[in-house]
Parts: structure tokens; sequence; C-alpha cells
């Protein structure tokens, strides 16, 4: 049974302004499309249209859209093979996502890719790892060379609670550290490293905030299901990262609703923690605050609406795309362009 997170010691976080209304409606907006994508691709695998497996993020929303909404068009995102979700907020299409998901032409990589290599260095997207831990020091990379280059650009790179017992998790941050990288790391913490509880392998209560403090920087713990705080939290650090003040380390506490993937029903997870979870899903929770904080009811079930139609349209025009050519096998295989010369 996984154990309760304590709380770190609160990071002295500057005073934010109250999120102004139209903010909030593209948070909100942001996890209802995020929510819509990923029930998409769950009946899409149940009917048997997507193949292999695919890697879920249910419940895990409001962490994409709070940094999504705050990050700049030309910042970098990284994150692994739970990243469909990282991967839309940066502005990739739904149809584009279900394609590749299920593997025919009107895919991001045209079906290359799949579920796990979600990639758009056109939207920013730098990746998915399937790898864990592979990508830390590359968005640490990325970071330098926008340091060199003096862009203010910013490389924020998520993660999941398993890959804090990486090395390249310590290489990465150490790196960031002494060379002060624009990167912000965050760790999305849904209490599960594949089937094993986190806290029955780690050392520390809390895997990527109790150890901030070994590379010189503050721990920052948040409830990663409360998109404000997310988004406040992410407007911190990269005015932080973009202003010279070097790297940031969150740890956003989290639950998947689901299994690991696909193929994991999730049963070594007790049912009345699962349910507990549930009862704080951050789309029907934020939506009540909304509503609370006299945000119109008929703006949110017009987005509600919009989205459902959304991705509708995206769902019929992606099954309806061809196999994509054989002939794209041959490209994108080396870094010219293709792979004939060296046959």
């Amino acid at each position: 049974m996984a154990a309760k997170p304590k709380r770190a010691a609160a990071a002295k976080r500057k005073p934010q302004p109250a999120i102004d209304p139209a903010t909030r409606l593209k948070l909100y907006r942001t996890m209802v499309e995020c929510r819509m994508l990923e029930k998409r691709a769950h009946d899409l695998f149940m009917q048997n249209l997507i193949k292999g497996t695919s890697h879920l993020a249910l419940g895990q929303e409001a962490v994409a859209a709070g940094f999504g909404v705050a990050m700049r068009e030309d910042d970098y995102t990284f994150c692994t093979y739970r990243g469909h979700n990282h991967t839309y907020v940066r502005g990739v299409s739904m149809t584009a996502i279900l394609g590749e998901l299920m593997g025919n032409s009107a895919g991001l990589m045209r079906g290359k890719g799949g579920s796990m290599h979600l990639t758009s260095v056109e939207h920013g997207a730098m990746g998915s790892y399937a790898i864990i831990g592979a990508h830390l020091p590359i968005a640490a990379g990325a970071a330098w060379s926008a340091q060199y280059r003096g862009t203010e650009q910013v490389s924020v790179c998520f993660f999941g609670d398993g890959t804090t017992n990486i090395g390249a998790f310590h290489e990465a941050l150490n790196f960031a550290v002494i060379w002060k990288l624009p990167v912000v790391f965050v760790c999305e913490n849904n209490l599960y490293m594949e089937y094993t509880s986190i806290y029955d392998v780690t050392a520390v209560r809390n895997p990527a905030a109790d150890r901030a403090s070994a590379y010189g920087l503050e721990p920052i713990l948040i409830d990663g299901n409360d998109v404000d705080v997310v988004y406040e939290t992410a407007v911190d650090a990269l005015e932080r990262a973009r202003s010279g003040g070097g790297p940031s380390l969150i740890e956003a506490v989290t639950y998947r609703h689901g299994g690991h993937s696909r193929a994991d029903p999730g049963k070594y997870r007790p049912d009345d923690e699962v349910q507990k979870w549930l009862g704080r899903d951050p789309v029907p929770t934020y939506r009540k605050r909304l509503l609370q904080l006299d945000i119109d009811e008929q703006d949110l079930e017009k987005i509600d609406t919009e989205s459902l139609a959304m991705i509708d349209e995206a769902t019929e025009t992606a099954r309806n795309a061809p196999l994509p050519d054989v002939d794209i096998a041959w490209i994108d295989v080396w870094a010219d362009g293709g792979a004939q010369w060296r046959n």
C-alpha cells in the first residue's frame, strides 16, 4: 500500500496576482480537451484500432494544462511515454496524435513513432522518451543551447517518480545547477513506478522534493491535481529560469486513474486509495471551483460541447486516414533524411 507523502518545506514563492477569468477558462478548456483526448484513446484501444499498448494520463491533466498554459511558444517540452497530453498542450492537433496512435498517415510522424514517441520540433515538443530518465540530460542540453544562444527559452522536463532513482536524474540536476541552466524539472509523482509503490523502494518520503537540497535547490512539493497551483508554480519557475536564476525541481503529487498501461488493470492499488483519488479528479474539481468563483456555467458548458465536437471530428479524420506508404520506411532513418546511400 502506498504511503501518504508528507509535505516538504514550502518554497519561497513570490506573491502571485489573482488568476484572471480568461486564464482560468483556458486552464479548464485545456484540461477538458486533454481528458477527452485520453478517453478517446482508451476507447479506440478497446475497439482494437490502436495496436500494441498505450500509457494514459487520465487523472494527471492538471500538470500538463498548468505548464502548457504558462509556457512560452518557443519553450521546449521533454516528456515520457505518458506524453500525449504534454504534446497536445504545445499545439499538436488531436488528429495528429490519434492518427499516430493508430499508426496511419494522419499521424504526427505518419505512424512511425506510435504512442510512446510523439515528437514535434515545430511545436517545441522535443520528444516522448521510453527509456526511463534518458531525456533529463537531453533537456539540460537543450537548456544549455538556449543559454548559449541567449534566447531566453526554457526547457521543461516531465518525468515520473521512478525516474528519481535513476542516475541520469542526479547527473542532469548536478550540471543544471552548476551551469545555472534555464531548465525546469517536473516530477509527476503518481505514487507508483509501474506496479510498485515509490515509497517501498525510496529512502526519502518525497522522491524529488526531499532531494532538492542536495543540489542547492529549494524543495517544491505541490498538489499536482490543483491546476491553479500548478500554473502559478510554473509561472514562478519559468520566470526564474528565463531571467538567469537557474533550474527548479518541482514535485507534483498526482494519481493516474488506471493502470500503468492498457495491459495493466492496476489491481495492486487498494480500492480505498483509488476511490479517494477519484474523488480528487482535477477536472470536475476545477469546474466546481470556477462555479464558486462566479464563472458563468454556460461558458463551461460551451467548452465541454466544443471539446467533444473537436475530439469527434479528430477521431473521424484519423480513423479514415489511409495507412502510410511503404516508401516512408526509407526516410527519417539518417540525419540527411534518407538511408539508400548507405545500402
